[in-house]
C-alpha cells in the first residue's frame, strides 16, 4: 500500500475504536430504552453497528484497507496479499483501538472505565455460530475484492447487520471485537472465560473461508 505504515496503523486503531464504541454504546442505549425488551435492545444494537462499518470502511479504507479485524489481516497474508511482516502489526492496533472504543463508550455514559463482563457465551452452537460468522464475513470480503470492490463498505456492513441475528452468538466475528467485548459488562459483553473458545471458531471460519475462496473466484488469467 502506497501510505506510511505509521498512518495505516493509526486509521485501523482509529476505525477499530469506532467499531467498539459503537458496538458498546449502542448496546447501553438500547438496553436503556428497550424497557426490558431484548429483542429491540439487539436491533438498537444491530442498526448502528452495520451502518458504522459501512461509513468506517469507506474513510479508512483508502487508507490502510479498513480491516478491523485480525481475522480479515490474517486471512488476506494467508492470501498472499497483506505483507506477513505488518501483519502483527495491525492485529496489535486494532486490539489496542477495540479496547480504547470500549473504554470511550464507558465513559460517555458515565460508568466503570474498568470492567470484566459476566455474559456466559459459550457451547458448541456459539462456537459454531461464531465460524460460520467469521467464515461467511470473510467470503463476503473476498467474494467483494475478487469480483466487485467498491461494493466491499456497504456488503460488509449488511452482513454483519444480518449475521447479528442469523447467528446464535449475535456475530462478533473478529478477535479483537472479542477480546474488547470481554472488558464491558454490559449488554454486548463476553465472559473472558468464553473469548478463548470465540476466537478459536474465528480463526477456524478464517482459515475454511481462505481455503475456499480460490476455488470459488480463481484468479484470472492474463489473456495471450
Amino acid at each position: 500500500m502506497s501510505e506510511p505504515l505509521s498512518r495505516r496503523l493509526l486509521a485501523e486503531a482509529l476505525g477499530t475504536a469506532f467499531l467498539l464504541a459503537t458496538v458498546v454504546g449502542s448496546g447501553i442505549m438500547g438496553a436503556k430504552l428497550a424497557g426490558g425488551n431484548i429483542a429491540l435492545a439487539l436491533l438498537g444494537n444491530t442498526l448502528p453497528t452495520g451502518a458504522v462499518l459501512v461509513v468506517l470502511i469507506l474513510i479508512f479504507g483508502p487508507v490502510s484497507g479498513a480491516h478491523f479485524n485480525p481475522a480479515v489481516t490474517l486471512g488476506f497474508a494467508l492470501k498472499r496479499t497483506f505483507p506477513w511482516k505488518e501483519a502483527g502489526l495491525y492485529a496489535g492496533a486494532q486490539i489496542l483501538g477495540a479496547v480504547i472504543g470500549v473504554w470511550t463508550a464507558h465513559l460517555m455514559f458515565e460508568l466503570p472505565l474498568w470492567q470484566l463482563s459476566v455474559t456466559a457465551r459459550t457451547g458448541s452452537g456459539q462456537w459454531l455460530a461464531e465460524f460460520i460468522a467469521t467464515f461467511g464475513l470473510l467470503l463476503t470480503i473476498f467474494g467483494c475484492v475478487a469480483r466487485a470492490p467498491m461494493a466491499v463498505p456497504h456488503a460488509v456492513g449488511l452482513y454483519i447487520t444480518a449475521a447479528y441475528w442469523f447467528t446464535a452468538s449475535t456475530s462478533f466475528a473478529n478477535p479483537a471485537v472479542t477480546i474488547a467485548r470481554a472488558l464491558s459488562n454490559t449488554f454486548a459483553g463476553i465472559a473472558p472465560a468464553d473469548a478463548p473458545g470465540f476466537i478459536l471458531a474465528q480463526a477456524a471460519g478464517m482459515l475454511a473461508a481462505v481455503l475456499l475462496q480460490s476455488v470459488v473466484w480463481p484468479a484470472k488469467r492474463a489473456s495471450a
